[in-house]
């Protein structure tokens, strides 16, 4: 096309996006996070004592353990546990007192820093967060879920859900 000068202008290249283009989203979203091991992601699991997977959630690597707890919770099917057994990161008052408050046993060991520690704790049913442990190592001998191969949340998820799947599947079908 022809401006009024004669010269040839160009109505393809502008320099301010267009509606609808494409933009560098950043990391939000992503389940991306930077903690002391490096860029990373924590998939907060929810098992059943046999350590079959139920549910997950996806959280950046720098995020905290603790504030997850009451959504851990909450995902999976509508009944509540007996016990919910959970490492350190998960201690709090607040979250004993939400799992409580749903008639759950916190199955917490309490922070070497905390106050007012109860003088019981069932060391037995704790000895059964092996088999959640066990189960994110199941979990991690998939290639794509060890190295994070997915950039974006919803992809990495499906990943993760392939491969709890596949391990549910494992369990049932033992001859």
């Amino acid at each position: 096309m022809l401006g009024a000068s004669g010269a040839d202008v160009r109505l393809d290249r502008c320099s301010s996006p267009r509606l609808g283009g494409r933009r560098k989203g950043g990391q939000t979203r992503h389940a991306l996070g930077r903690s002391r091991g490096g860029f990373s992601t924590k998939i907060h699991l929810k098992t059943d004592f046999d350590g079959h997977p139920i549910a997950f959630d996806l959280t950046g690597g720098e995020k905290g353990d603790a504030p997850h707890f009451p959504i851990l919770l909450g995902l999976g099917p509508d009944t509540d546990p007996r016990a919910a057994i959970g490492d350190k990161g998960y201690a709090s008052k607040a979250n004993r007192a939400a799992a409580r408050k749903r008639g759950i046993i916190p199955v917490i060991p309490h922070k070497a820093n905390e106050k007012a520690k109860p003088g019981f704790f069932a060391k037995a049913l704790y000895r059964g967060r092996a088999r959640i442990e066990q189960t994110v190592g199941k979990l991690k001998r998939f290639k794509r879920v060890a190295l994070r191969c997915e950039k974006t949340k919803r992809n990495f998820a499906s990943i993760v859900s392939l491969a709890a799947g596949f391990i549910l599947v494992k369990s049932v079908h033992t001859a």
